[in-house]
């Protein structure tokens, strides 16, 4: 009997996702999971909810949760954990790796991201395509890398935050790293040359806090 994996999410991202699980994992059974399925089909694949993926026989069931929002993540995480449910990590042969990098578990890395030297990363991260993490930053729990996310060096990026499309957050040193709190958000293009709060979103160049009219 074969593995079973789920890719948990059919909406935008989990379509592209798939592609790369199929890629790694080709022999197996993949299906996605979704909890309000739209179609019982979707790019040859098809799609169940949780119970059915529960209810379905196999050697082995992986999750590979392919939802943008960390929070959302991580209770689907907890889920998968409740019933047995292995999250596995999944990249394209394309990413990039340095020297010294310690990822945890249920990463999914896009096509064409760089993870250079020294960097430590949390579990279930997502980095899209053409995001870069360079050296000495550390990397929380459930954060999000939208595509084309510049982290450069000696950043601190803390559990659950999001990166949005196309940010660049500037380099911290050794003794003062730059820091993005936990829960924050990071609006797509904006330019972070200092400290962003927990819970903060912030935009523009340079990045200040949203102000909500």
């Amino acid at each position: 009997m074969k593995d079973l994996i789920g890719v948990y999410g059919a909406s935008g991202f989990g379509r592209e996702v798939a592609p790369l699980v199929r890629l790694a994992k080709g022999s197996e059974r993949i299906v996605f999971i979704d909890d309000r399925p739209q179609a019982d089909l979707l790019n040859g694949l098809p799609v169940w909810t949780f119970e059915q993926f529960l209810d379905e026989p196999a050697s082995r069931k992986a999750a590979v949760l392919a939802i943008a929002d960390g929070a959302v993540r991580a209770r689907l995480d907890e889920r998968c954990r409740e019933h047995r449910i292995d999250s596995i990590g999944i990249e394209h042969p394309s990413v990039v790796r340095l020297d010294d990098v310690v990822i945890g578990d249920g990463a999914v890395l896009c096509s064409f991201v760089t993870i250079t030297s020294n960097v430590r990363i949390g579990r279930s991260f997502h980095a899209n395509i053409y995001s870069y993490v360079a050296h000495d930053c550390r990397i929380g729990d459930f954060v999000t890398f939208a595509p084309k996310v510049c982290c450069n060096g000696n950043v601190h990026v803390h559990d659950g935050a999001y990166i949005g499309t196309g940010a660049v957050i500037r380099q911290g040193t050794p003794e003062k790293p730059l820091v993005i709190g936990a829960g924050a958000v990071v609006g797509m293009g904006a330019v972070v040359t200092k400290d962003v709060a927990p819970g903060a979103t912030v935009v523009g160049n340079p990045a200040r806090p949203l102000v909500k009219g």
